[in-house]
């Protein structure tokens, strides 16, 4: 394996148009990229098409980097390679999503959903992993396969009305929305406004308690228990 000095010297010369520095690369990591595209075999794509792909966002990678980003290269360019097999996953339809995919998906949006109602925040990624006894790489494929276009006709397999479709789905789920959201708004409402306050920078921007404890003067501790007063009453009053 190449040393970090190595590597950003041979960034530097395939930059300058150096085509042995570029091989180089490549070929030195090359367990790398093999090791990212694992996930996406057996998907509808040939093993040499996805590795052509990986090395295609590989050589994305040497092109965009930049060593102020101060982050290893080997770190930065991940999420070129995924990003370039996924790209081609979506703009050529390449893959077509399976059922057992589709379904486990389902089942994952309905926990986070459920998740969301009684913990007020959304499950991380390893939570959601050890709830369905997956890899936390799995989940993130199969959340992402629900951006792969689908026809609005789609069968619910999952579902238990065998006769639903994803149109139909999605008319319910937007209905159904706009009264929780309404219903939210009203609860929150009768709030004071230091306990709003809390609740949106906590859940709608995202802040941790130590963030609200500076902004509102008190200690993370009050905090916490403001939080775990307010959310009790919220639960009372939507249940």
């Amino acid at each position: 394996m190449l040393d970090v000095d190595e590597t950003k010297l041979l960034i530097k010369s395939a930059k300058n148009g150096d085509k042995q520095a570029k091989e180089k690369l490549i070929q030195e990591n090359a367990p790398l990229i093999k090791s990212l595209i694992k996930r996406y075999l057996n998907k509808g794509i040939e093993y040499d098409d996805l590795y052509q792909l990986g090395c295609l966002g590989f050589i994305k990678a040497i092109s965009n980097y930049d060593e102020s980003f101060n982050t290893k290269f080997s770190t930065y360019c991940v999420p070129m390679v995924i990003g370039e097999i996924k790209r081609f996953m979506r703009d050529d339809g390449a893959i077509k999503v399976s059922r057992a995919i589709k379904s486990q998906n389902i089942k994952i949006n309905r926990y986070v959903e459920e998740f969301i109602k009684q913990n007020f925040r959304r499950p991380s990624l390893e939570e959601i992993a050890e709830e369905f006894k997956m890899d936390v790489n799995d989940v993130i494929f199969t959340m992402d396969s629900a951006k792969m276009p689908v026809s609005i006709y789609t069968p619910l397999e999952d579902d238990d009305r065998k006769s639903m479709y994803l149109l139909d789905k999605f008319a319910e789920d937007q209905s159904g929305e706009m009264v929780n959201n309404l219903v939210l708004k009203d609860v929150l409402r009768k709030l004071s406004d230091r306990d709003k306050q809390i609740i949106i920078l906590r859940f709608f921007r995202d802040k941790t308690q130590s963030e609200i404890a500076k902004t509102l003067g008190v200690s993370q501790v009050q905090v916490s228990r403001l939080e775990n007063k307010i959310i009790a009453k919220l639960k009372e009053e939507l249940s």
